[in-house]
């Protein structure tokens, strides 16, 4: 008989699946990599299992403890799956700028969900990264993730996602797409692949209102780039310290416009129902394509579902609204 032995099992082992219609006008093979295919529909999976594990391991999380995060909802929903399986209690911090679908998501899988502000600096107490630290040094037997700063995070994309992708593409891949928000994904994939072959260029998407593009190409951080954008799960007011720079190419910033168009775009001409970051990462790979040639292989990593943002990027109301249709 063929089964696993609990939901923590099916982490992992996603697809590539060739991009058709919305990348015709790109001059190479352009292939994603679909992480909702995880069971807890997003690639923030892997590395929540890998935290979780490693806290378990060193002694940073006991039995019966409590886990505290700060997440825009992807994250959270993976240590809510490892929580449930080991008996974990889990407490979430997010922003009030999260789509709803994703607090209920939390709550049905037995989080419980805290709402900060978001338009508030990164140090000011009503922050979700503050509110999140306190509540963490407050609650007893728990342990605080901190998946921005926890090398774990880029570790289990080193470990996992950069061989399933180079053993996929036969190691002809010559491109990497990726957003960029904590930095695991883009840092532990990176570095697998640059020591695979240090010609494969690694490309992170970022959005207006995040400081990473101006800080990868001059070393200062500006305060001035810093303002409240809509795309979701990429783009920082802080810098991460799993985002490694030296790893990463170049970053692409794309519109909070084009990302919630290019993401409906997904679903409508590729069939994929993806998330928001998804469409900006497309959106990306097509501001790129100059970058492109015949022989190339450009892998576009798409985080998760479209499931969690059904009331925003695919309700035409919403997107009237923000002005976007």
């Amino acid at each position: 008989m063929q089964y696993i032995d609990n939901i923590l099992g099916a982490i992992g082992n996603t697809p590539l699946i060739k991009l058709n219609k919305i990348t015709a006008d790109v001059d190479a093979l352009v292939l994603a990599k679909v992480e909702y295919f995880n069971p807890g529909n997003s690639v923030k999976d892997r590395m929540a299992l890998k935290m979780v594990e490693d806290a378990e391991a060193d002694g940073r999380l006991k039995p019966g403890g409590t886990i505290v995060e700060g997440t825009s909802g992807n994250t959270g929903m993976g240590l809510a799956l490892a929580a449930i399986v080991k008996g974990y209690k889990l407490i979430c911090v997010s922003t009030d700028k999260q789509s709803k679908e994703k607090f209920d998501i939390l709550r049905a899988v037995g989080a419980e969900v805290i709402v900060c502000p978001t338009d508030v600096a990164p140090d000011d107490p009503r922050s979700y990264y503050s509110t999140s630290k306190r509540i963490g040094e407050e609650t007893p037997n728990s342990w605080y993730v901190n998946q921005y700063d926890n090398p774990s995070n880029a570790v289990a994309h080193y470990e996992q996602t950069g061989p399933e992708i180079w053993k996929q593409t036969d190691g002809k891949i010559t491109h990497f797409v990726v957003g960029v928000g904590t930095g695991g994904t883009i840092s532990g994939v990176g570095k697998y692949l640059k020591e695979q072959n240090p010609d494969i260029k690694i490309w992170g998407i970022d959005t207006y209102g995040s400081v990473f593009k101006k800080y990868h190409e001059t070393g200062i951080f500006d305060e001035k780039e810093i303002y409240p954008y809509i795309t979701e799960g990429i783009g920082e007011d802080i810098l991460p310290e799993n985002v490694d720079f030296d790893i990463i190419d170049s970053f692409e910033k794309v519109t909070d416009k084009d990302a919630a168009v290019y993401t409906r775009k997904l679903a409508r001409e590729e069939g994929i129902f993806a998330g928001n970051s998804c469409g900006a990462a497309v959106k990306g790979v097509l501001q790129l394509k100059k970058h492109f040639g015949p022989d190339d292989v450009v892998v576009v990593l798409l985080h998760d579902s479209g499931s969690r943002y059904v009331g925003k990027m695919y309700n035409d109301d919403w997107m009237q609204e923000k002005g976007f249709l």
